[in-house]
């Protein structure tokens, strides 16, 4: 590393802490020592400091020796790489004390369009596309582009290699200017100004607490891990000032490497970590090889842009061209294995009327017919690659797709309209995927839209005779039933310790993995992440241990995991990633469990809240009493059986009970609960605590209060 920039990033890293310093001397001077200091929602207070220091930090006046500290330690004027690495991480925590002060006393600093501190939820909703390479990487932009144009492109570049995007300072308006959409839906999330682009490092920070298993405190395991794991790097545009040199020797001192687009001498450049690209036609790609980060590039031929980032966007009835289905029209979608002579290989047929024949605010039919061949192909695969028609769709710019089956509800946007799509582009974007995702088991696919609305009406009964044969067979699988589980190691590229087991009857705790999904990718990936698990001799049928079972978790687990129950929650149970959709927690008082989700922020019987929770039984612990589970697991009559089943829940959150409905009550009535067990279930209506629920259990007469003690 260069003496000059080792020089910028000691005085960088000295100016950031004498900020600090002064806020946090003022902070004290108005609030007091002794008031509280962390971020909101997150189980890891001030996430840096929880990951690399020592220091027990509740209060203001607790951040008084973490910065001594920092000041003794890491400021060293000899221009030297070791000390350039330790100016970053003295920034890092400088930046992490300011902006944590920005949230004392309940403060909420940021506005839109800037997010600030992202919150544990937020990782967490992220966790499963970033371990499974749907998000293949993690873009931190700094600065000011040469232009808003050229900004533009740099991220639009991104946002259709799937690339996570955190934008900071002047990036975020030109952006804005530009129109390219940002913000959770999108998966680009435009953190603020200055010190603010600290939350991108304590997002990378947190997924090695949450996912990882990394302790507190554990400095060198976190740098390891984050050079390892965290597939992140950084593009600085415009001048590099003191500070940004600091704030990039941070970076470096993480492993993220960077690239800027001022034209560098050669001795100022580090290769491998620090280059120059001053053409932004060629930034993206360098930093993709840098970080080692290699893409599967599918071009399909639409008008639109096709990436993840799109996949929350939202499209309002006002921007709708045209929608289809959602109960005011017939709507389907239906995959079939089809034989090799009945499948032309991309082709696609619109029957029907085409947008432009489509009056603006308009509601059509649409269904969906795709027919597939492949010699690897299985009837038990079809309902797999058919929930994959939402993704798919919804990964265009301009596109929404929400439910499924003939349900399935579908809009097109002004702005896709105006850019020249086509009914028939769905076809191009399904054929395209399916190809491309699914290789080893799908050699051909035609498509078929309908968009005609007596014909719809005669083709939606093949697939509802279809969907009934699906319900009938699926309704025959149960863990008895079959001579194979599968494991989902997925996850191990961020929490290495954690063996997911599904099951037919036990879907993955994220929620994305049924066993039919796991059959379904071990035949794609012989060698993935999907692994049979023959089931062998069974040494606890009650609580659900298999020897063959114990073996492979005990292997897959770094030898950190002996002995996995799959139908208990009390006695060695299965181990979570942090990707979980909801948490079980043990509540005595009620000799019952409680669940809550990741969309609920707020406080819950068991006194944590789920952001709390999760920091309890994440990054591949076994942690009796709590676990991490897919929601849908509820309604399974697996669920926690042998302790006690369904009829041990005693709260969740209202949203919960929503989102299960019907199927939550007939998980019930075949509990042989009753039809008002849901009702029998607190909410936060109730109360957030056991005094507070106990009273109404006790008057449900709640079945949970008579079984056999759990404790």
């Amino acid at each position: 590393m260069s003496k000059q920039i080792c020089e910028l990033a000691y005085q960088g890293a000295t100016t950031a802490v004498s900020v600090a310093e002064k806020l946090l001397n003022e902070a004290i001077e108005k609030h007091g020592a002794e008031t509280l200091v962390k971020y909101p929602d997150t189980a890891y207070k001030l996430p840096i400091i929880t990951a690399l220091g020592s220091e027990e930090v509740l209060t203001l006046g607790d951040l008084i020796p973490v910065l001594q500290r920092i000041k003794e330690n890491n400021l060293r004027p000899e221009p030297e790489l070791g000390n350039a690495l330790l100016s970053g991480e003295a920034t890092l925590y400088a930046g992490e004390i300011i902006e944590a002060l920005r949230y004392v006393a309940g403060a909420k600093p940021d506005e839109p369009p800037y997010t600030g501190f992202l919150s544990d939820p937020v990782l967490r909703k992220f966790g499963v596309p970033l371990v499974d390479g749907t998000i293949p990487g993690v873009a931190v932009i700094t600065g000011k582009a040469k232009d808003s144009k050229a900004g533009a492109k740099l991220v639009k570049d991104l946002q259709a290699k799937g690339i996570m995007v955190m934008l900071v300072n002047d990036i975020i308006e030109q952006c804005i200017a530009e129109e390219i959409k940002v913000g959770v839906d999108y998966i680009t999330f435009p953190l603020g100004k200055f010190t603010q682009i600290i939350h991108a490092v304590n997002f990378a920070t947190r997924a090695g607490l949450a996912f990882g298993g990394v302790p507190s405190g554990a400095r060198e395991q976190m740098i390891d891990y984050q050079k390892r794991r965290v597939p992140a790097f950084v593009i600085a545009l415009g001048e590099l000032d003191a500070v940004t040199v600091a704030i990039g020797a941070g970076a470096l001192f993480f492993g993220f490497p960077i690239v800027t687009d001022q034209d560098l001498p050669s001795e100022l450049q580090i290769p491998g970590l620090l280059e120059a690209q001053p053409d932004y036609d060629k930034i993206v790609k360098l930093a993709l090889e840098l970080r080692g980060i290699k893409l599967k590039i599918v071009d399909i031929p639409v008008p639109i842009t096709i990436g993840p980032a799109f996949e929350g966007e939202t499209i309002r009835k006002k921007d709708a061209y045209v929608e289809f289905g959602g109960g005011r029209s017939t709507s389907f979608e239906l995959v079939r294995m089809m034989s090799a002579d009945e499948v032309e290989d991309g082709k696609i047929e619109l029957i029907g009327p085409d947008i432009d024949e489509m009056p603006e605010g308009s509601v059509f039919p649409i269904g969906f017919m795709i027919d597939i061949y492949g010699r690897k192909m299985q009837e038990d695969f079809e309902g797999v690659l058919e929930r994959r028609v939402h993704y798919n769709i919804n990964y265009g710019e301009g596109l929404w797709h929400v439910a499924q089956r003939d349900m399935c509800w579908v809009r097109i946007s002004k702005g896709a309209k105006a850019a020249g799509f086509k009914i028939r582009d769905f076809g191009e974007i399904l054929i395209a995927k399916y190809k491309s995702d699914y290789p080893a088991i799908v050699d051909r696919v035609q498509v078929t839209i309908v968009t005609d609305k007596d014909i719809i009406e005669e083709k939606i009964k093949i697939a509802r005779e279809k969907y009934k044969a699906r319900d009938a067979r699926l309704k025959g699988l149960t863990d008895e039933s079959v001579d194979v589980f599968y494991s989902c190691l997925l996850c191990q590229s961020f929490a290495p310790n954690h063996v997911c087991i599904v099951t037919p009857q036990r879907v993955g705790l994220c929620g994305a993995v049924s066993w039919l999904d796991a059959k379904a990718s071990n035949e794609i990936t012989p060698t993935g992440p999907n692994q049979p698990i023959p089931k062998g001799e069974c040494l606890d049928e009650a609580k659900g241990m298999w020897q063959s079972m114990n073996e492979f978790v005990y292997n897959s687990s770094n030898r950190t995991l002996e002995e996995v129950n799959l139908y208990t929650l009390m006695d060695r149970p299965m181990t979570s990633c942090g990707c979980f959709e909801a948490i079980l927690a043990i509540l005595p008082l009620c000799n019952g469990v409680m669940i809550t989700t990741r969309e609920h922020s707020g406080d819950t019987p068991c006194g944590m809240t789920f952001s709390t929770l999760a920091g309890t039984c994440g990054g591949g612990v076994q942690t009796p009493g709590f676990m991490g589970i897919g929601r849908t697991y509820l309604t399974s009559s697996k669920f926690i059986s042998a302790d006690g089943g369904l009829g041990r829940i005693v709260w969740m959150p209202k949203d919960l009970k929503e989102y299960l409905g019907q199927d939550l009550v007939d998980a019930a009535v075949a509990a042989g609960l009753g039809a008002d067990f849901v009702d029998k279930i607190a909410d936060e209506t109730v109360g957030i605590t056991e005094d507070e629920i106990l009273p109404f259990l006790e008057e449900k007469q709640h079945p949970a209060l008579t079984m056999k003690p759990l404790m």
